[in-house]
């Protein structure tokens, strides 16, 4: 299955369309359903298993593998503590096994920026009769034009504002996709910009709602279960990287060599320091994982931290290694290892980006 995604991979790269045909590869393997809990008739899969399979899915096309971490850890987030409307959530899972079904937050706006550096959303959901009707304009929002539900971070309009995550279905009049993304890397992630035109839903399709203030600022320590999954995603790009290069090494055979580029020194040194830089990072990743998930108490947020910030330090220096050493062809387009390239530097982009993420390990470090 991942060989066939990493087949279609070039071709959404380059036309930039949304990857409908392996996200149906990837639903019909179990992959988008595999953290629905098992009161909904799901595996639950726990955080070390959510980082394999999306290991596997970068290997294959990361576009694909992003968009599916987004459906994964939301149901991981209501499996470990139910938070949707119970009716709702159960017809959502049920859903979900019939067919791939989307969901991804919505929360970066182009004023704000990422709310990982705080803030409140400037998005408005307005009281109706029957509801409530949000409007505002999210970025970056990965997946949009295929995505079953929004989850749209939001500001009410009541004389004492509050902020909430409100639940809007992906087919609802008013909901506008501006189809600019337009990027580097993960061209096929379809992460554009989304506005929402007085979308209307039911009142109780709101989650988290709470005082306008600080609570409702992120906290980058807390989500442990999405960064060390995230991690393992641009882990999985490097290693197809890596896969490139040994396939490379071993079939140039210069003229005045005589032999495959393998067998040099030069070669073989760079082989070993991207093995360990990829090692040693997913030692890391899922060896925090597990102790995730086996409820050790004693592996702090700070580490899962500490692990992302590493893991995409190791991932991008890995693929540039292998760029830096195959010269022309490592950057040439009908090389996957340019692809790859382009997209390992996604990695450091997502919140919360590395100096957050340093910031936060510092401040645990020094007891401040």
């Amino acid at each position: 299955m991942t060989d066939r995604i990493a087949e279609l991979a070039a071709a959404y790269d380059r036309s930039g369309a949304f990857p409908t045909e392996s996200l149906r590869l990837a639903h019909e393997a179990g992959l988008l359903t595999a953290t629905i809990g098992q009161r909904y008739g799901g595996r639950g899969a726990g955080v070390r298993e959510t980082a394999r399979i999306l290991h596997r899915l970068g290997q294959g096309d990361p576009s694909v593998a992003l968009i599916a971490a987004m459906t994964l850890t939301n149901h991981a987030r209501q499996a470990a503590q139910p938070h949707w409307p119970e009716e709702l959530y159960a017809r959502v899972a049920k859903e979900s096994f019939a067919r791939p079904v989307l969901v991804n937050h919505a929360r970066v706006e182009p004023e704000l920026g990422s709310p990982a550096r705080g803030g409140l959303p400037a998005t408005r959901a307005r009281r109706t009769a029957d509801g409530w009707a949000v409007s505002g304009t999210k970025r970056f929002v990965t997946g949009a034009e295929g995505l079953d539900w929004f989850l749209v971070w939001a500001t009410t309009d009541e004389p004492e504002p509050r902020v909430g995550t409100f639940l809007v279905p992906g087919g609802s009049p008013g909901i506008e996709n501006a189809g600019n993304w337009d990027p580097l890397g993960l061209r096929a992630s379809g992460s554009h910009d989304v506005t929402f035109h007085e979308v209307e839903i039911p009142y109780e399709h709101v989650i988290g709602l709470g005082p306008h203030g600080r609570a409702a600022e992120q906290d980058n320590r807390a989500g442990a279960a999405l960064h060390l999954p995230l991690a393992a995603l641009y882990l999985g790009v490097a290693r197809a990287a890596q896969a490139f290069f040994h396939t490379f090494a071993h079939t140039r055979v210069p003229a005045n060599l005589g032999h495959p580029v393998a067998r040099t020194e030069r070669f073989r040194r760079t082989a070993g320091e991207i093995e360990v830089l990829l090692a040693a990072a997913e030692q890391l990743v899922f060896d925090g994982a597990a102790k995730l998930d086996a409820g050790d108490t004693s592996y702090s947020p700070e580490q899962a931290l500490g692990a992302r910030v590493l893991a995409d330090r190791h991932g991008v220096q890995a693929v540039e290694l292998a760029v830096r050493l195959l010269g022309n062809p490592g950057l040439a387009r009908g090389n996957p290892l340019e692809r790859h390239f382009r997209d390992i530097q996604c990695a450091p982009v997502h919140a919360p980006q590395a100096d957050i993420s340093l910031l936060a390990i510092g401040t645990k470090a020094l007891d401040l």
